[in-house]
């Protein structure tokens, strides 16, 4: 008489790997792969420059002036700081991640000011891509930094809830990768759509992840991802309204 044994929902489950096993490899992949589309978009017009005369002027046509090397060095930084903290938490050097952390939440606040202060600096000096109205243009690095400051706050604050935390930190870092996508040959004359869709696609790389590793979207990914890409609509919409020039001639008086 044969005997059917029918293995437990636990021993099942154990034959799989537990959700989040990979989160060490896909987090720390997103951070070199946004490092590495940050070097492509700015090499040809930022930081060859510090390699003979390889660089062009910044995409807008303006001098680099102290204010758009400190704006680069802070932004470069974050790319650095995001590298060396999946890093450290893939590591499990969580202390030192931790610490390194007040560093980033100095940082971010740095960034905030300062790309604020420098996209208003461009705008008043009338700068912008070819064709393009600077206080129209405005409107995309002020909302930005505003998705910027929102996310990485939201991060802040719900730092003690890990699977959040770490979520949020790399919208943060999605929501200002745009200005490295339309600096990519080619890209730029496409449009606004072509390069918000492409750099947001790292959102749906995100929740592609969460689905196949977990079954399941994160809330900070549903909500996070939304502002991100319902920003798009909102920003194009508005930068050419009265009441956006208003504002934007406000901003750069």
């Amino acid at each position: 008489m044969a005997i059917v044994t029918t293995a437990s929902p636990r021993t099942q489950l154990s034959a799989h790997a537990p959700v989040g096993a990979y989160d060490r490899l896909f987090y720390g992949g997103m951070a070199i792969a946004l490092a590495a589309l940050v070097f492509s978009g700015f090499a040809p017009t930022y930081y060859m420059k510090f390699f003979g005369d390889g660089a062009r002027a910044t995409v807008s046509g303006g001098p680099f002036t102290p204010l758009v090397h400190l704006h680069g060095a802070l932004f470069t930084g974050w790319v650095l700081l995001f590298i060396a903290q999946t890093a450290l938490v893939a590591s499990r050097r969580l202390a030192v991640h931790r610490r390194l952390g007040v560093a980033g939440a100095v940082l971010a606040a740095a960034m905030i000011l300062v790309g604020t202060s420098t996209a208003i600096a461009t705008a008043k000096r009338g700068a912008a891509p070819v064709g393009v109205d600077p206080l129209a243009f405005l409107a995309i690095p002020i909302f930005d930094m505003v998705l910027f400051a929102t996310l990485v706050t939201a991060a802040l604050v719900l730092r003690r809830n890990r699977e959040t935390h770490k979520r949020l930190m790399l919208l943060a870092y999605i929501s200002i990768i745009v200005a490295a996508v339309a600096r990519l040959p080619g890209v730029l004359p496409l449009g606004p759509l072509a390069f918000f869709g492409l750099g947001y696609c790292f959102v749906v790389v995100a929740v592609i992840y969460d689905l196949v590793s977990g079954r399941r979207v994160h809330k900070a990914y549903l909500w996070g991802g939304a502002l991100l890409y319902a920003s798009v609509p909102l920003r194009l919409a508005i930068a050419n309204t009265g009441l956006w020039h208003a504002f934007a001639q406000a901003l750069t008086k």
